[in-house]
């Protein structure tokens, strides 16, 4: 079988719920959070899925990631990464795309990257050195991270520019799955939430 990356978003933080750029601050879930990734574990635990035996685990070092891994069930077997860690947003860490845009009209961060941050290159270079690892063997592999960095993934994963993650959303706690179709890249699953309705 051809390896996949299954990517779980951290769950709610104060900051991802009111819109603000989180990217290095390592701010804690909420409440909502943690109990949106013990349901993503718990059904992780089940079929399909069930509890993906064998499967390799990388997270963000980031507590929103790491601890979000931790309650998903899979802590013991992961290993921290900093390729997974979200974008640095540098002067925008902490603003909301409305007031990035009183002081920079037009500012789109897939195209302009941030100042004292991350350009889109270095983003998409984080990116591609997951997708080698996740390559790199037949198993398959599972990531606890951050909204911006696995939007890159995703869109490297299938070949495309790293500005592709701009049309995919990503909302907290969610499960994705990048895999195959017809041997080629694919999304076999995006942004799905449907563990958090229960």
């Amino acid at each position: 079988m051809a390896p996949r990356i299954l990517l779980a978003r951290h769950g709610q933080t104060a900051w991802s719920q009111l819109g603000k750029h989180t990217g290095r601050t390592d701010v804690p879930m909420l409440e909502e959070g943690r109990r949106g990734a013990k349901l993503l574990g718990e059904r992780l635990a089940r079929a399909p899925w069930n509890g993906l035996p064998g499967v390799e685990v990388r997270t963000s070092p980031l507590v929103r990631a790491s601890e979000s891994c931790d309650l998903a069930g899979f802590g013991a077997q992961a290993d921290p990464w900093h390729a997974l860690m979200e974008w640095d947003y540098g002067d925008y860490e902490g603003m909301t795309p409305a007031e990035i845009q009183a002081i920079r009209p037009g500012w789109l961060i897939w195209r302009d990257g941030v100042p004292g941050g991350e350009s889109v290159a270095d983003v998409a270079a984080r990116a591609d050195e997951v997708v080698t690892w996740a390559r790199s063997a037949e198993r398959d592999v599972l990531v606890f991270a951050h909204g911006h960095i696995l939007r890159t993934l995703a869109a490297r994963w299938l070949g495309l520019e790293a500005s592709f993650g701009a049309r995919i959303r990503l909302e907290p706690t969610s499960l994705s799955v990048l895999g195959w179709a017809y041997g080629a890249p694919a999304l076999e699953r995006w942004n799905d939430t449907g563990h958090l309705d229960l």
